[in-house]
């Protein structure tokens, strides 16, 4: 939506993704908003330098915190020439800081919270709670808390927003 309302008002924005997001296509972005926009730019880990085309007045970056420390240093950088807005999850499954998060949270200067609602209750949800469904010896949804520590893509099929008190229980 704020790559929209840019767009809208005839202004240059730039859209980031890194590599391993490609959940929706490996040039795509979707949001809970807008569903197939095109990414201008896929990033590896290696990537700290940004070339950016002059005239653009904001970049976003997409699933945060997939980004190396590589790819935050280069874009607080690029901060000096423009506005760079990130979005992204804080902790994973296992309420652990991913790396792209942890450094953006020490470089930030400001850091706002989209907030979202359990799944259980209607307390604000803090975790993304992973699961899998158990089909025997009844249907029922069991609540990932331990494992790798390596990305492991997934939507509403495997992952749910939740407050500590449901993840807890």
């Amino acid at each position: 939506m704020v790559s929209h309302n840019y767009r809208s008002q005839g202004k240059k924005v730039i859209l980031i993704k890194p590599v391993i997001d490609t959940r929706f296509g490996k040039n795509t972005i979707d949001s809970r908003a807008v569903q197939g926009v095109q990414a201008d730019m896929i990033i590896t880990p290696q990537t700290s330098e940004f070339s950016i085309p002059e005239g653009t007045h904001c970049v976003l970056v997409d699933e945060a915190q997939f980004l190396s420390e590589k790819n935050v240093k280069g874009l607080r950088e690029l901060t000096l020439n423009v506005p760079v807005i990130c979005y992204g999850l804080r902790t994973d499954y296992r309420t652990r800081l991913f790396p792209g998060s942890k450094r953006l949270l020490e470089l930030a200067d400001t850091i706002e919270e989209i907030k979202t609602v359990c799944v259980q209750c209607d307390r604000k949800a803090t975790i993304n709670a992973k699961f899998y469904l158990e089909f025997y010896p009844e249907h029922r949804k069991v609540i990932v808390r331990d494992g790798s520590e390596e990305p492991d893509l997934g939507t509403e099929d495997k992952y749910q927003p939740m407050c500590w008190k449901c993840w807890n229980q």
